[in-house]
């Protein structure tokens, strides 16, 4: 399938199977990613800028991230070590760090800053050598896994790092939900090339037993039908957008409810 980047530059990639039966890869890779992110609207890793738009996003933020903290709280124990990898602007940390000792990572220097400024230096990192191995209780990536491109490499990194009851905590677009099904190529979830891989629950599974790794539960994500929903309406230029965006968002949860297939997927992940 050939998909633009209706997000920034338009230019086209193509998805493609890999030899994992559910995982899909973007192709071709950039040579560089960093260009990709850099826009305004890329708004995870940015400031406020106090405009109706960010509110309502904020807003809804708010909601997701207290059903975030009840994931975690549900897995682990309160107090326990928690690294939230790929943490943006350090909204997550913020709202749990009274609940959890916290830790955020994030490679890119101007959203490090911003989570920095929101939860102090101590709590933001930018080298993983520095937590030793076996102290964390839970290592979180929210949509932040489908943008690494060495899997191997980060899943052995987070089997250090997690001590042997610890759980990871992945969530990701699932390709297999209404909603990607109805908008295919202007699926606001393929969002190339910033998304190197897509996965479906079949593929998560294979991808993590392959790594002794084991998917233990598996959550939805109940906002991000809506919300991709919303963006896919406008790659599709409809006059419309906030109506049937959320009438298509309502229809993908509603038939996920009978078989699973949220917009977006939260995985419950242990060491085999």
């Amino acid at each position: 399938m050939k998909i633009k980047d209706h997000f920034l530059t338009g230019e086209s990639f193509t998805i493609e199977p890999t030899e994992i039966d559910g995982v899909l890869q973007t192709k071709p890779v950039p040579t560089d990613i960093a260009p990709y992110y850099e826009s305004e609207k890329y708004i995870s890793h940015h400031q406020d800028s106090g405009s109706l738009k960010e509110k309502v996003y904020k807003l809804l933020q708010k909601f997701n991230l207290n059903y975030k903290r009840n994931i975690v709280a549900a897995e682990v124990p309160l107090k326990g070590k928690l690294l939230d990898y790929g943490c943006g602007a350090g909204e997550f940390i913020k709202f749990i760090r009274e609940d959890f000792s916290v830790l955020g990572f994030e490679p890119n220097q101007a959203a490090r800053q911003a989570a920095v400024l929101k939860n102090g230096e101590h709590s933001v990192i930018s080298d993983l050598s520095t937590i030793a191995d076996q102290s964390l209780d839970v290592i979180t990536l929210w949509h932040v896994f489908e943008h690494i491109e060495d899997q191997k490499e980060i899943l052995q990194l987070f089997y250090k790092k997690l001590q042997p009851e610890g759980v990871l905590i992945i969530a990701v677009p699932n390709p297999a939900s209404f909603d990607a099904k109805y908008y295919k190529e202007f699926w606001a979830a393929w969002d190339v090339p910033r998304h190197l891989f897509h996965f479906t629950q079949r593929g998560m599974k294979k991808l993590m037993e392959s790594h002794n790794w084991k998917v233990q539960k598996v959550k939805p994500l109940l906002l991000d039908s809506f919300y991709i929903s919303l963006l896919s309406e406008k790659y599709r230029k409809s006059p419309f957008f906030w109506a049937q965006g959320a009438l298509i968002g309502a229809i993908s949860n509603f038939k996920a409810s009978k078989n699973g297939e949220f917009s977006s997927l939260i995985y419950i992940i242990r060491k085999k």
